[in-house]
């Protein structure tokens, strides 16, 4: 490889001491995709190094272990499948995976191929700022340490950058507070605590019937409703075991097929081809299927036409006021926007341990649900938390209020390109990308479940794997063609970009406000931040690319 820095053999200790240590590429982060990139990258002979801010492997599931926490896909769907061995001796609990079983799944992939060794944990990184003299990138950590390689892939994950909300005093309350994106590796009892909820997404939907088993009071502040659909979740028995596992090859070609990676898939008939009552039996036979046929194991026109949307958004609304005993509760906590508008939340109701529902929570006589787009936060106070109407007291406070996404987690590296551009800069209007992959003026510097790719939108790790493996063979090419730059072509960047917008704008998730827009973080300009495109068209375009001498990137 060309412009690669070393210590001369004439160097000093103290010249060799200070020298920053050169790989030939960083990998930040060791969730599933960093650990994939590292073996991809391992393979192909090449020297890595993974820095990861938290102290095990695991991303997602390393961070989110809050009581509750689990996959919303199947777990089957969701692991590797480059390992054989692993796939033949790992035994899945559950139908849907849950935190502690997740992590320790991960641990035993980077036990087996012995990933640990190339990984620096607890180690934030800070700053990445490209030479333009040795086509390399500096790399600094927290922690006062600098690595230099040629290479970056930014492996953060999409949902990675935890927020809060925008209120003053949040550094004044004086009980126990948790974001459940940082929840500690300790136990947290609730028992006999009041206990204030802020968010009902997907973590919120997960933790407030565990909190609400326990507590002696819990208040849920809501500041709108998202369409909530039961996981039917079970207990995976050896014989069922057995029978998935003779499934896998045909399954993984099956789940690449799909539009975002998942065992459902649009159904390809519209809903106006059933008669009113075949519709609804079909809604009802997707109720009882589990995960997300409720959302895309449906007629395809669900998903795009806003009046077959209405209609299936009657019979959610309808198991609402099924399961919620008070009729203006209901109506509170039904929403106004169209299914799947909002990425869908799954209850974990329904296998053993965890029987209590979600909706049933809000009928117990110690739960409080209280709006605050009506009845505003107007700040934290040592007491709990001041609403416009008053004061909510509590011993507790959980922050369910997700993330900065798909962004956050690389706005808050201080990343310099070629020239001197800040990334952040570059993204302040909305991201620029091309594929998702690269930005242009930051040469050598790859992103994986960032902005406008199909690397973190779907079912995460089959959307990556072709992003990462892709990203592996260029950069192998790079190092046995001695190329020293790799970066998009603005008009390459600009026509991507174009596209992802205009299909997001016009897409079912553009009638909501979401973090898929940036809508939950202040001060940001709404601006699509997902890629809303077909699993297996993005392959291929990829392959296209790749096909024809990379078209659209710049190799140098």
């Amino acid at each position: 490889m060309t412009n690669i820095v070393t210590s001369s053999p004439q160097a000093t200790s103290q010249e060799r001491a200070n020298t920053p240590e050169h790989f030939d590429v960083i990998v930040i982060g060791a969730g599933s995709a960093g650990l994939y990139e590292l073996h991809l990258l391992r393979q192909r002979g090449l020297s890595v190094r993974v820095l990861e801010a938290g102290g095990g492997v695991g991303g997602t599931w390393y961070w989110n272990r809050y009581p509750g926490a689990r996959l919303h896909s199947e777990s089957h769907t969701y692991q590797y499948f480059f390992d054989k061995e692993l796939l033949d001796s790992w035994d899945w609990s559950e139908a849907f995976a849950g935190q502690p079983e997740l992590e320790r799944y991960f641990n035993v992939v980077a036990d087996k191929h012995d990933m640990k060794k190339d990984i620096e944990f607890n180690t934030r990184v800070d700053a990445l700022e490209f030479d333009d003299a040795t086509s390399n990138w500096t790399v600094r950590t927290d922690d006062d340490r600098t690595f230099t390689a040629h290479f970056v892939v930014t492996a953060t994950g999409p949902l990675s950058a935890p927020i809060y909300p925008d209120v003053p005093g949040i550094d004044t309350f004086s009980g126990e507070s948790y974001h459940t994106a940082r929840w500690p590796h300790t136990p947290v009892s609730f028992d006999g605590k009041r206990v204030a909820v802020i968010g009902t997404g997907s973590t919120g939907v997960q933790l407030i019937p565990k909190i609400a088993g326990e507590a002696q009071h819990l208040s849920v502040l809501m500041r709108t409703p998202n369409w909530v659909v039961p996981l039917n979740n079970r207990v995976i028995d050896g014989d069922e075991m057995a029978e998935i596992r003779s499934g896998y090859p045909k399954l993984y070609d099956y789940l690449v097929s799909t539009f975002g990676g998942f065992l459902h898939d649009p159904e390809r008939r519209p809903s106006t081809d059933f008669s009113a009552d075949e519709l609804q039996e079909r809604y009802s036979e997707a109720w009882q299927g589990e995960g997300f046929s409720k959302w895309f194991g449906l007629p395809y026109d669900i998903l795009s036409d806003l009046e077959a949307n209405g209609e299936y958004c009657k019979f959610v609304a309808a198991k609402i006021r099924e399961r919620v005993k008070d009729p203006q509760t209901a109506e509170v906590l039904t929403p106004t926007h169209p299914f799947g508008a909002k990425p869908v939340d799954c209850e974990s109701a329904g296998h053993a341990g965890d029987e209590r529902g979600y909706y049933e929570v809000y009928n117990q006589d110690n739960v409080e649900l209280v709006p605050v787009a009506d009845n505003p936060i107007v700040e934290i106070v040592p007491e709990g938390v001041r609403t416009r109407d008053g004061l909510i007291e509590a011993d507790m406070i959980v922050y369910a209020t997700g993330f900065e996404a798909f962004v956050g987690s690389l706005n808050r590296i201080d990343i310099t390109g070629a020239g001197g551009e800040k990334l952040r800069d570059r993204w302040e209007g909305g991201p620029t990308t091309l594929l998702g992959i690269q930005v242009s003026d930051f040469p050598n510097l790859f992103i994986v479940g960032g902005p406008h790719g199909k690397g973190g939108h779907g079912n995460s790790t089959r959307c990556a794997e072709f992003p990462l493996e892709w990203i592996a063979n260029l950069i192998g090419k790079a190092v046995t063609d001695g190329l020293a730059r790799i970066e998009a072509d603005k008009s390459a960047e600009v026509e991507w970009t174009e596209h992802v917008y205009k299909l997001g704008n016009a897409s079912m998730v553009s009638k909501a406000k979401s973090y898929l827009f940036g809508d939950n973080v202040p001060g940001r300009r709404r601006a699509y931040v997902a890629y809303v495109g077909a699993l297996p068209d993005f392959v291929e375009r990829l392959r296209e690319v790749e096909k024809n001498d990379y078209q659209g990137f710049v190799l140098s």
